[in-house]
């Protein structure tokens, strides 16, 4: 039986298909909640220094340890959140063959997936998503409305319009955000970053972990660090997320009308690694479904970033700039080949690239730290996990 139709059928399935397990070495428990910062950002939104300053300092500390924090008066409307949901659930719940009809292909990050089973036959995520781009195009075309349509149909044009609006909310919102990363850095200029994703092109993906039988047994997301420059994720309140900090796993709370925000890989870079990109994954239960709505914001392209020009980055590492070509597209298709199977770290939080993987990938992200240059490499754990970005 394929593994799309296995989830779907989760319910009237008496033990979790033997392509769902995972070894026991990725199972450990996690018993401890993460100490991640609550960064409110009704100070900073209004223009006061003084907050501005207090929620730079707690994303600071907060990046510098694990990269997780959670925002909250953050300015999305919770209405417009519960919207989405709604939506989303109208898309979960189409026949599969419905969903089918939009099935990920080969090579390609839009579309419904069942388990990734387009991609995996073992150690597959009890879970399925549904992923589309956005970004803002020169004719103001409403690119996410239309690709509801084109892909879905005409009856998911208001899914489309809702989930527009969604993702300009947090475009903006993640915007905002690279600036106070840019304050909590010690960069002169605010607005060093703005540039770079403004024009480009975001990913969106909703996700939705079924109840499951044998929880134990399986994980929602397996082990994975997010590749992209920051996450902005929406979950429930029924929980799942947890990160790996000091060799173990951590509980990151759910709170209401609050955001979890994380650090991914390319902003680890763009900080020189002073900032962590950390590994996380989510797990689901027996009682109850988990949702969840993922923002990666991501830099344009083509673009290339001057480095964090800082006097506390030029007196830990020595250097003046670094330079990166960030995601350029047949890079970002070659990441994503790479990060199908990806060591997590036991000894830090950082996963890295195999440089002997990335050595005939065009524009591979590079850091000039101590007067060379060098490519990140990947740490090894003990066997291969299968990334799958968001949770």
């Amino acid at each position: 039986m394929d593994s799309c139709q296995l989830l779907c059928e989760f319910q009237i399935e008496p033990h979790v298909p033997k392509n769902f397990i995972w070894p026991k070495e990725y199972l450990e428990d996690a018993h401890e909640e993460l100490q991640a910062p609550i960064v409110d950002l009704d100070g900073y939104l209004k223009g006061n220094n003084e907050a501005t300053k207090n929620a730079s300092k707690l994303i600071n500390e907060a990046c510098l340890n694990h990269g997780f924090f959670q925002v909250i008066n953050h300015g999305i409307d919770m209405n417009l959140i519960a919207k989405a949901y709604d939506e989303m659930d109208t898309i979960f719940k189409l026949p599969l063959d419905r969903k089918m009809s939009v099935y990920k292909t080969h090579g390609s990050m839009w579309g419904y997936s069942g388990a990734h089973a387009h991609r995996f036959s073992s150690k597959l995520p009890w879970k399925e998503t549904f992923s589309f781009p956005y970004y803002v195009n020169n004719a103001l075309k409403p690119v996410v409305t239309n690709y509801f349509k084109s892909t879905l149909g005409d009856d998911f044009e208001q899914a489309g319009v809702t989930f527009e609006k969604y993702c300009k909310a947090m475009k903006e919102l993640g915007m905002m955000l690279t600036e106070l990363l840019a304050i909590s850095l010690g960069v002169k200029d605010p607005l060093h970053f703005r540039e770079l994703f403004e024009e480009g092109c975001s990913i969106m993906r909703c996700n939705n972990y079924p109840c499951c039988k044998q929880p134990s047994l399986v994980l929602g997301t397996g082990p994975h660090c997010d590749p992209t420059s920051i996450t902005l994720l929406h979950q429930d309140q029924v929980g799942g997320l947890q990160v790996f900090v000091d060799n173990k796993w951590h509980t990151v709370r759910p709170l209401p009308n609050a955001l979890v925000v994380n650090i991914g890989d390319t902003f680890m870079a763009l900080s020189n690694g002073r900032y962590k990109s950390c590994l996380h994954r989510a797990v689901v239960n027996k009682h109850k479904e988990r949702r969840s709505l993922a923002f990666f914001l991501c830099p344009k392209d083509d673009k290339v970033s001057p480095g964090v020009e800082s006097m506390a980055l030029n007196d830990i590492f020595g250097v003046e700039t670094i330079v990166i070509n960030v995601l350029n597209v047949m890079w970002m298709k070659e990441m994503m080949k790479i990060f199908n199977t990806v060591e997590a770290c036991r000894g830090g939080c950082v996963s890295r690239f195999d440089s002997r993987s990335l050595a005939h990938v065009p524009h591979a992200p590079t850091a000039r730290v101590n007067g060379r240059w060098a490519r990140r490499e990947k740490s090894v754990l003990d066997k291969s996990s299968h990334v799958a970005v968001a949770d």
